[in-house]
């Protein structure tokens, strides 16, 4: 369906967020309020004559035309409140709302706000006394060096000056002189920082916040950041001066934690939030945020930008960000140089015509965007400061920066400036990081594999026991049963993996359980057949080896491997990146135990009604199930990220979700020495009801009563949210059991002994089978319906969220038909409307029948009124 789109300015900032929504198949209309000559000319764009001070009109002309989403480039209308009144009339805007965009409006308040929210910053104070302001000045424990006006000043408010005097000259220009109006009533004094300077924007929708690739802005009107600040001369893109940790660190404890503060403070953000950063040998400190895009740094990241800007800033409005996964497009690099006019940054020169704007938008990789000029006479003049940003793209840094400067040579005009140094400063770093091709660049990171197994060495080393022989790095582990203590002894192996599990611990970022996982699923079948694990091998799988992440799992490998007994001895790792996408990776794991042949289990003959079950419980979910985890998540709409309304402990769904497996070597080995025990069941996939008759004599059957051993509150949650049946969940889940053993119940208590360490508890027992069903399972039903009882009234409430009603018009076979009916009624997408008409223009199609099919009344015919009551 195409949507009509309002974007609020003229500059270049607007041009390019113009031209990248134009690029969405969803926009049909974009209008451009009051828009530019150049931005008119882009597909989709009209300019349309509103005054963006008179909220009115452009609340009007919105619903009069449409409009599905505002997009507010400058800071202006949103610190007057724009938004406010876009979104009291329920338009979707992007940007936020007058008080939340104090951030960038009030410096005094952005700054108390950051200190209230321990957000890294600069020290500081503000002043509205000029005589207050000198004198702290002239006696700070520190450089009190930075002057700025708290308020708007078309970034052209903030004085870095070189000693006392300078800065007490600007608190004079400011406070006495009003050099900036009433945007210099108050004045901030900071702390001089010593670093680079980084731009860090990031997506907002109130509670989730995501990075855009980091930026580079050179405020300084000359090369080698000589002469006055500027609105900016110039940005590149990915910045590598911020490298992948210290990105982390922003996005943890600048943007996340900001955004939890306006929470806290009851403001909801939507937008873009805009960290200028300096990088400190402290780490990175916050200069300024802004409340919107940036310009140039927009410039620079929008064409780097692979997702749907509409959907992403669709998302932001409707508090949904968290389901967008948001691309960037790879091995590619930003440059845009400013040109701007003669005078400028204190004055400018208008109406200089401009040349060679066509010819470099015609080369390959380069875009020009119009920052400040008009149309006269036919020709493009000049009409301000900042004038265009000539944008060009290349693999490279140092070719993208080379491409747009000489881009800058052929656009002419009388009195043109601009910089031939930008980007300069990231060309080495980046060069150093990753130019030069090499091996690693081909996809097979050889030094990655080899500084891997030097690291996992100390966690395989730490698994040994006796009978291992040799040590990782040869072609195969080595292990002496007789070493181990076996007289005749069966080997027994087993092979698995975790399944969809994995999923969750990429998505989460947490790797050091999952090993525990692969570890608990092989020795815990091996177990099954009684037999004590002697050793394991891993199998790791990527497309490009993440030396901290394989670390992070082996480390968990090892620690399965010393809960179970046994020893790491070996394992292969994997790198093909033509088979796994960045940052996911696949594991399994093989394992060796041993038995005395005598003992080998499970003594299937020898179970009879009348034997006990005992239960050793789960840790929750453990390894299996979570394609269906994974689909409920979907359905109820959440995140692995937030909290679960099932922790106990206010963890996330994910940390819940990726409690480990439970190896319950250590407990059973022992009650198997016994001899009293018949057998044990391992609950893996397939649940209770498949599992224990794999154990199980045709002749018998068992009865386990839900109430002898406490479900977990997880299943209870997936239950409910999932709409899952008592079958299917025994079917899928181990439900809070995660192995059953068999005894005679004279052995009961013994063997209850040897394993009540592990919260062991008798919960059903062996019975004729008199029918097919071999696992009967009384009281879960009712036990289940009460732990889910404290999850219906959410689950009802969401339900009752009304739907937009919907009539569909169709000529046809209606293949489009379908697929809005199957979208409207498959709960996981969340359309939030349903069908409850469709209209044919012609009797007896396909399209009727699809419709019926799925319970829509239909129309045959458009010569008569219908009237619709919704």
């Amino acid at each position: 369906m195409s949507k009509n789109v309002l974007v609020v300015g003229s500059g270049g900032r607007e041009h390019a967020i113009a031209w990248k929504l134009s690029q969405s198949e969803k926009v049909k209309r974009i209008y451009a309020a009051p828009g530019s000559q150049a931005i008119q000319q882009v597909d989709k764009v009209k300019n349309v004559n509103l005054d963006i001070r008179n909220f009115k009109d452009i609340v009007k002309f919105c619903k009069d035309s449409q409009v599905s989403l505002v997009a507010i480039g400058p800071e202006d209308p949103l610190a007057t409140g724009l938004a406010d009144a876009l979104t009291a009339e329920k338009i979707n805007t992007f940007g936020p709302e007058k008080n939340a965009a104090q951030i960038e409006s009030n410096k005094d308040w952005a700054k108390a706000f950051m200190d209230r929210h321990n957000v890294p910053t600069a020290r500081w104070k503000s002043f509205s006394s000029p005589q207050e302001a000198k004198k702290f000045i002239n006696n700070a424990p520190y450089a009190a060096l930075v002057v700025k006006a708290s308020g708007l000043a078309a970034g052209k408010g903030v004085v870095v000056a070189k000693n006392t005097n300078e800065a007490c000259d600007a608190i004079d220009d400011m406070l006495t002189g009003k050099k900036f109006g009433a945007a210099g009533d108050t004045v901030v004094v900071e702390e001089l920082l010593q670093g680079e300077e980084v731009s860090v924007l990031a997506f907002c929708d109130g509670n989730t916040v995501v990075p855009m690739l980091p930026a580079q802005d050179h405020k300084r009107i000359f090369d080698n950041d000589l002469g006055p600040n500027t609105g900016g001369m110039g940005a590149y893109c990915p910045c590598p001066l911020l490298d992948s940790e210290q990105l982390k660190y922003v996005q943890k404890e600048v943007l996340e934690r900001t955004v939890q503060g306006f929470k806290k403070e009851n403001i909801k953000f939507v937008g873009v939030l805009y960290a200028g950063l300096m990088l400190t040998k402290d780490g990175p400190k916050v200069l300024e945020f802004n409340c919107r895009f940036g310009d140039p740094e927009t410039e620079v990241i929008l064409p780097l930008l692979a997702s749907d800007l509409y959907d992403i800033m669709t998302a932001c409005c409707e508090g949904t960000l968290s389901s967008q996964r948001i691309q960037w497009k790879e091995n590619l690099t930003a440059v845009g140089v400013v040109i701007a006019s003669r005078g400028y940054p204190e004055t400018s020169s208008k109406g200089q015509v401009i040349t060679g704007i066509e010819k470099v938008s015609a080369m390959h990789n380069h875009v020009v965007f119009h920052c400040g000029t008009a149309l006269k006479d036919d020709n493009i003049v000049t009409n301000g400061g900042r004038v265009l940003i000539a944008v060009a793209l290349a693999p490279e840094l140092v070719i993208a920066a080379a491409k747009a400067t000489n881009a800058c040579k052929v656009i002419n005009f009388d009195g043109a400036q601009y910089r031939r140094d930008i980007a300069h400063k990231g060309i080495a770093k980046s060069i150093l990081g990753s130019g030069k091709l090499t091996y690693k660049h081909s996809g097979v990171d050889i030094s990655a594999g080899n500084e891997l197994v030097t690291h996992i060495k100390p966690a395989a080393k730490s698994t040994s026991i006796p009978g291992v022989m040799g040590g990782l790095g040869g072609f195969g582990g080595l292990f002496d049963t007789a070493a181990a203590g076996y007289k005749d002894p069966l080997l027994v192996s087993g092979t698995d993996g975790v399944g969809t599990k994995l999923k969750i611990a990429q998505e989460m970022g947490i790797h050091d359980t999952i090993g525990i996982d692969l570890v608990a699923m092989c020795v815990n079948d091996v177990l099954a057949h009684g037999a004590e694990p002697l050793f394991f091998l891993d199998y790791f799988a990527c497309g490009s080896l993440d030396i901290q992440t394989a670390k992070q799992v082996v480390s968990g490998i090892a620690e399965g491997c010393r809960q179970a007994g046994c020893s790491l001895i070996g394992g292969e790792t994997a790198e093909m990146p033509d088979m796994y996408p960045p940052g996911e990776y696949d594991l399994a794991g093989f394992a060796v135990g041993a038995v005395e042949r005598t003992q080998l289990m499970p003594h299937i003959a020898q179970i009879k009604p009348g034997d006990v079950l005992i239960a050793l419980p789960s840790s929750g979910v453990h390894s299996n199930g979570f394609s269906m985890v994974r689909k409920v998540m979907k359905l109820a709409g959440v995140s692995y990220k937030q909290k679960s309304p099932f922790s106990k402990d206010n963890k996330s769904f994910g940390e819940e979700l990726l409690a480990p497996t439970k190896i319950y070597v250590k407990a059973v080995i022992p009650a198997v020495k016994t001899g009293k025990v018949k057998a044990f069941a391992h609950i893996t996939g397939g649940g209770l009801l498949e599992n224990v008759p794999r154990i199980l004599p045709d002749e018998v059957a068992v009865r386990l009563d839900a109430t002898k051993w406490i479900i977990p509150h997880v299943f209870s949650w997936l239950a409910t949210a999932g709409g899952i049946n008592a079958t299917e969940l025994l079917r899928t889940f181990n439900c809070g059991v995660g192995g059953i053993l068999v005894v005679k119940s004279a052995d009961v208590d013994e063997v209850l002994g040897l394993v009540r360490s592990q919260g062991a508890t008798v919960v059903g027992e062996v019975i004729a089978r008199k029918g097919e069903e071999q696992v009967f399972v009384p009281n879960f039903t009712e036990v289940m319906a009460g732990l889910m009882r404290v999850h219906v009234p959410g689950i009802v409430e969401k339900h009752m969220i009304q739907k937009k009603k919907v009539g569909v018009l169709i000529s046809g076979s209606g293949t489009n038909l379908q697929a809005l009916i199957d979208a409207t009624q498959d709960p996981t997408q969340h359309i939030g409307a349903e069908i409850v008409l469709v209209i044919s223009n012609k009797p007896d199609v396909e399209g009727l029948r699809r419709a019926e099919r799925a319970n829509i009344p239909t129309k045959a015919s458009l010569k008569t009124k219908i009237h619709l009551q919704c």
